[in-house]
């Protein structure tokens, strides 16, 4: 088995008091290839490495601009990038109560850039066991141009991702790993995007996140914390508004107490620095559709 990552987060005072949000409209989707002829209610599935993805569908009736302290959905980690943890949950009850395995799949929003020409998601899955300690929850973020159609995977190479890539998702060794990529925030001109990548394992209080930064195809993993430690963990907050090119994160120690964990920031070369200012700013304009949300079971 891999060894944990981190163990659990403390109790966190709240983020919104921290955040500053700077959302932006886009220019519409239309133009999309993928976005051509279909409706709401026809969403048109494409195939990449296997993967079976449902395509956006036109011009949203509404804008759904980003704002990253609507935290209503329950994260393990508090985040202002909440993944699906209440559906993850109930799916994983579900089989047990059943006594059976399964597959359940969420798709997420699409994060439009300011410039109109990109939109990222996620899809997730739950390989669900009756034992919980035996499912995985893994995720893979694609990168979507808006004019050419052209999709890009992007996985972290975080050590959970890294490992899975290495020996397989369906290795015993990675039973009960959870491992979730989801876009975070664009820069202000749409040419790089932050993703959250969460990972840890079930029934266990390791977890914690990486900043995956995209830039015209290239993609560099973030960590906040020294290699192989155990004895702290991180939440991604985004980007650090007086230095947009460096990421934001908040470091838990557990053997301090709740007010002396720290704010970092980590430039995209690595390097971490204490954060002295923590306000974070996001861009981009989040949008759902028919094609979001729980889209298969079996």
């Amino acid at each position: 088995m891999i060894a944990p990552i981190c163990r659990a987060l403390r109790s966190r005072l709240p983020l919104a008091a921290m955040l500053m949000i700077a959302a932006t409209a886009t220019p519409a989707l239309a133009n999309s290839p993928l976005a051509a002829n279909l409706t709401p209610n026809q969403p048109q599935p494409l195939l990449l490495d296997g993967v079976q993805l449902f395509a956006p569908v036109g011009i949203p009736d509404d804008d759904f601009l980003l704002n990253v302290t609507d935290t209503r959905e329950v994260d393990p980690l508090d985040s202002p990038y909440p993944v699906p943890w209440s559906w993850i949950v109930r799916t994983q009850q579900d089989y047990a109560e059943q006594q059976q395995s399964g597959l359940r799949y969420y798709r997420s929003p699409a994060l439009v850039s300011p410039s109109g020409q990109y939109a990222a998601y996620s899809r997730i899955e739950v390989r669900a066991e009756p034992n919980s300690y035996e499912s995985k929850v893994l995720g893979v973020m694609f990168i979507e141009n808006l004019a050419t159609g052209k999709l890009q995977v992007v996985r972290a190479n975080s050590p959970i991702a890294s490992y899975l890539q290495r020996v397989g998702e369906d290795s015993p060794e990675m039973a009960g790993v959870i491992s979730i990529l989801l876009p975070a925030s664009w820069s202000e001109d749409g040419d790089r995007l932050l993703a959250r990548q969460m990972e840890g394992a079930f029934n266990s209080s390791d977890i914690s996140d990486y900043g995956v930064v995209w830039q015209k195809g290239s993609i560099r993993t973030l960590s906040a914390m020294a290699q192989n430690t155990t004895e702290s963990s991180a939440t991604l907050l985004g980007w650090h508004e007086n230095n947009p090119s460096q990421v934001l994160f908040q470091v838990s120690h557990f053997d301090q107490e709740e007010d002396e964990n720290s704010l970092v920031s980590v430039a995209l070369d690595g390097e971490v620095q204490p954060a002295k200012a923590p306000t974070v700013i996001a861009y981009g304009k989040r949008i759902s559709r028919s094609w979001s949300g729980v889209q298969s079971m079996r």
